[in-house]
């Protein structure tokens, strides 16, 4: 780490012994508060979506409101008896799958990740720190439905994928020597690519073109994740950042790599989940 600190820095030999020791502590500090925040961040995120999705399904029809059958949602008749495939909804899960309230759920998020992002510098940390709890936290009620379109099992599993991945990306963007800023602005340009051709989709639905933005998403997504490790790592050693700038600098980090985690994740989802049948 000592060598890492004086080739990426350049203290060079002014820099004594205590010193670069001093620094390396501090740095691996700063990383383990980001990865920490992150962590939690996604624990929220899981326990938000696990905890709507069983209020919103039931498996006995007295408590059901709506039934989801063959794609179509119809309020549950009398004397209704459930087949095999039958999702029976309550009230709740109405309401947040299949009412207009859905689409605020959908887009909540998008307007507080942009008031956090551009906002931090004027917050104190600890505001900035429920902020960030609170953007999980909704991030997660939009997730929940994909308890209703993929298998539980299929989930868990590229839920470890992800996180195998993801590790190994941000160990490596941590570790390397090269510059990765090329890797950023490649994949920067490449995210905004997405950005437009998902808009286009919108209106061709092609599985195919879907197919090919989930996969360019997950290179997208992959460089992403050991340049904004790298960038990290650079702003604590380069920014000589001390206090509240240290606190409000990790919740960002964190921010940006909880965001890398969960579009990797929900890319992977398309590609590798299996769908309910």
């Amino acid at each position: 780490m000592m060598s890492d600190i004086d080739r990426n820095v350049g203290f060079g030999a002014a820099m004594t012994q205590a010193e670069t020791a001093a620094i390396d502590a501090g740095l691996r500090s700063y990383m383990r508060r980001v990865y920490n925040y992150m962590m939690i961040g996604l624990a929220i995120t899981g326990a938000a979506a696990l905890g709507l999705y069983l209020l919103s399904v039931t498996g006995t029809v007295a408590d059901a409101s709506y039934v989801i059958r063959a794609g179509r949602v119809i309020p549950v008749p009398a004397g209704f008896v459930a087949q095999g495939r039958d999702i029976l909804l309550t009230g709740i899960g109405y309401a947040v799958f299949v009412s207009p309230l859905k689409w605020a759920i959908i887009f909540a998020p998008l307007a507080l990740v942009f008031g956090l992002s551009f906002g931090v510098e004027r917050l104190r940390p600890a505001t900035a720190q429920f902020l960030f709890w609170l953007y999980a936290a909704m991030v997660g009620l939009s997730l929940a439905s994909i308890f209703l379109i993929y298998t539980h099992t299929s989930i868990t599993r590229v839920f470890f994928i992800t996180a195998a991945s993801f590790g190994a990306l941000s160990l490596w963007g941590y570790t390397t020597q090269r510059d990765l800023s090329g890797l950023g602005s490649f994949a920067i340009m490449g995210l905004f690519g997405i950005i437009i051709a998902s808009l286009v989709n919108g209106f061709l639905a092609s599985s195919a073109l879907q197919w090919g933005i989930s996969v360019i998403g997950v290179l997208v997504f992959s460089g992403l994740t050991a340049w904004d490790t790298q960038r990290l790592k650079s702003e604590y050693l380069y920014g000589a950042m001390d206090g509240e700038a240290v606190e409000r600098s990790a919740i960002l980090g964190a921010l940006s790599l909880y965001l890398d985690f969960i579009n990797l994740f929900t890319l992977l989802m398309q590609l590798l989940g299996q769908r309910e049948e």
